[in-house]
């Protein structure tokens, strides 16, 4: 008796903490839902300052105490031999673009870009750093165009690929004023791709109706459950290379010595192969051109941060205090036992 009375408190106890839990979380969860503002800040931070605190860290632990008192005597003569103020070279500020198939990264990329855009000068350069294999049409083409906002600014663009641009992300990528690449990094796929099962005949196996009521004659060309006719593939084929088209007229429009004819096959190619072809201007990684302009020029890295509300927050410390009342739980049954 003893034992169902500490198993019931136990229980009690469980049941209370779970529903404080569910109450917290669901207060939490309306109050990130009728926030409107705020979803994300905007990070701004020094590579310059950071590329120094590297440079003097490895000094100190690589060189003696000699070399360091004659390399702080060297700093020191040409801090006063360069009293004049250095020409304002302008500064570069670097944006990472790491893409997925639905291109929702473009919503944090528009932010960056509209921050640069409230600061910059005429003098200054924009890096922006894309890795990405490509994607939905509608999203790669918003991405390039938050791109061409910089070059409608007047300020220079250059984009480096040091892993993949392909399809979408080269979509991206030729919009650049300066295009460089990595030696093996993939360029091109300047194509489109559409595919999709379809499961009529299985359904038909299984005297299983469909049904698909449209209006317009076009309104959906291929199915995934009805049959599928030659009429509506055709269509579909048209309406992928009028896209196609689009794709190949953009390109074309940035990259204008380009032989698009020799390069709009859906192939791609790696760095060194897309360079004897056109569709970039040079071999360097990004971190090689960031090193060729410091520290003659300020160096920027240029983030938004997209913040997780309250009850997303809550739900790791939520898995993770579970677990720990379950490892709790397990090791005071052997005492219940006991009392019983």
């Amino acid at each position: 008796m003893e034992f169902l009375y500490e198993y019931g408190l136990f229980l009690a106890k469980a049941v209370t903490l779970v529903a404080a839990i569910v109450i917290v979380l669901a207060l939490a969860a309306g109050a990130a839902a009728k926030q409107k503002q705020g979803k994300g800040q905007l990070e701004i931070h020094s590579v310059s300052e950071q590329l120094k605190d590297i440079t003097h860290y490895a000094q100190q632990v690589t060189l003696d105490k000699a070399s360091l008192k004659k390399l702080a005597k060297e700093q020191k003569k040409k801090q006063k031999e360069n009293k004049e103020p250095a020409e304002d070279s302008g500064k570069l500020f670097v944006i990472d673009f790491k893409g997925s198939m639905d291109a929702h990264e473009v919503e944090k990329l528009r932010e960056e870009v509209t921050a640069v855009l409230c600061i910059a000068t005429q003098k200054d350069e924009v890096l922006v750093k894309i890795e990405s294999g490509g994607g939905v049409v509608h999203g790669y083409g918003l991405a390039a165009a938050q791109l061409q906002r910089i070059r409608d600014k007047g300020l220079k663009l250059t984009v480096s690929v040091d892993k993949v641009a392909a399809s979408g992300g080269y979509m991206m990528a030729c919009v650049a004023d300066h295009l460089i690449a990595s030696q093996f990094a993939i360029i091109g796929s300047i194509g489109v791709l559409a595919q999709l099962p379809n499961f009529h005949k299985l359904l038909k196996k299984n005297d299983i109706d469909y049904e698909q009521h449209t209006a317009g004659e076009y309104k959906r060309t291929l199915t995934v459950f009805g049959e599928n006719t030659d009429e509506g593939r055709e269509k579909f084929r048209e309406e992928l290379e009028a896209v196609h088209v689009m794709f190949k007229d953009w390109v074309s429009t940035n990259r204008k010595e380009l032989d698009i004819a020799k390069v709009a096959t859906g192939e791609y190619w790696y760095g060194s192969q897309a360079l004897e072809l056109g569709l970039i201007d040079g071999i360097s990684t990004s971190d090689d051109y960031i090193m060729n302009v410091y520290p003659e020029r300020d160096i920027f890295a240029v983030k938004f941060m997209q913040k997780k509300n309250v009850a997303e927050k809550l739900g790791m410390s939520f898995a993770q205090g579970a677990e720990r009342a379950a490892m709790r739980m397990v090791s005071q049954l052997p005492q219940w036992f006991k009392k019983s």
